[in-house]
């Protein structure tokens, strides 16, 4: 059986990961890569994660990716652009993506979904947050229970191991002033993926169709200057952020989303911590039975190991590269985890 071909979109921390995810997997080959910095254009990719020449060459030319003869495209830029996925997907590429179309509106999925019935094409939006610990776990999870009245998917990371110094700083507005980060792009980019994560679960799970979408945004500023990776975060300046998105029925909350972004548990306030548990991600349901999960490893064990190495981003792009032979074997159109078959990984190529 001939192997899938896949090119990587883009070659930060995501994509870097799943390259070398991709080249572990037997089912798939990498052909092809599109970079956005000139200064790689002509790279080996191999060159490019850290590693021996793998015989890819790198391309900053739409056109070029376009053209090529390849099976899927992994699309993980910084910002996604609905043009250029729908241009991949009339290509003749599937496209899977760590940066949205989780559970699209009707709205939102027209344009694509015209441009998937043009190539014949399919487009799925994965990862783990959103696109994984949001609503395909809280889902999987409520498969236990019934009458259920609450499900939840909740992040709780030390931002310092974010290897992403400019985003974290001008983007996320981590060390600004509180009102600078309330008013900042954050909220806005994330609310694009995390609402359609609360919208699945509410949908699946049969809630009301009147349920009221609410979103929230809390911050902690440092009481004393705390070392970052940005630099030292002054007193008064942001050092840590709380995002809320919930579903209501009644008075009821129904569905919960949240992410809990601190840089470090010292010196904040209010004083947040991560409790007892420390970093992690939380799955929760309330039904007839409940239950709780607590998943740990995706989180790095020191500032250092996650500057080298975030094992966050390594299971977000391993989420997608796995999925990328079941999005080939779909039918046409935008697929998400209630259409697609059950995704699994591939053994160590040892143990294979």
């Amino acid at each position: 059986m001939a192997p899938v071909r896949v090119v990587q979109w883009a070659t930060g921390g995501v994509g870097k990961a799943a390259i070398e995810t991709l080249l572990l997997h037997p089912e798939l080959e990498l052909v092809g890569c599109w970079v956005h910095s000139p200064d790689k254009h002509g790279r080996d990719v191999g060159e490019l994660i850290g590693r021996a020449p793998i015989g890819v060459t790198a391309t900053s030319s739409v056109e070029e990716i376009l053209a090529l003869d390849a099976d899927c495209v992994l699309y993980s830029p910084l910002v996604p652009d609905r043009d250029e996925v729908a241009a991949l997907l009339r290509s003749g590429k599937n496209v899977v993506t760590p940066v949205g179309w989780f559970y699209p509106s009707e709205r939102a999925a027209g344009p694509l979904a015209e441009a998937c019935a043009e190539g014949g094409t399919t487009l799925h939006g994965t990862g783990i947050n959103p696109g994984g610990i949001t609503e395909l776990h809280p889902l999987m999870f409520s498969a236990l229970s019934s009458a259920v009245t609450f499900v939840r998917g909740e992040e709780f990371s030390d931002i310092r191991t974010y290897d992403a110094p400019d985003v974290v700083r001008h983007i996320m507005m981590f060390g600004g002033l509180p009102e600078d980060a309330m008013g900042g792009p954050m909220l806005g980019l994330l609310t694009g993926g995390f609402r359609q994560s609360v919208r699945m679960c509410l949908d699946a799970l049969g809630f009301s169709k009147d349920a009221e979408l609410r979103t929230s945004q809390e911050v902690a500023v440092a009481t004393a200057p705390i070392d970052s990776p940005i630099g030292p975060i002054e007193p008064g300046r942001v050092a840590a952020q709380r995002f809320v998105w919930e579903a209501v029925v009644g008075e009821l909350v129904v569905v919960r989303v949240a992410v809990n972004w601190l840089m470090g548990e010292e010196h904040l306030d209010p004083p947040w911590t991560f409790g007892p548990e420390g970093e992690r991600f939380e799955v929760e349901v309330q039904g007839d039975p409940p239950s709780y999960v607590t998943i740990k490893g995706w989180q790095p064990s020191s500032v250092a190991e996650g500057l080298l190495r975030n094992p966050g981003v390594v299971a977000t792009a391993a989420h997608c590269v796995n999925s990328i032979p079941y999005v080939v074997a779909a039918p046409p159109g935008i697929q998400t985890f209630l259409d697609l078959p059950l995704v699994a990984g591939r053994a160590h190529p040892d143990l294979a």
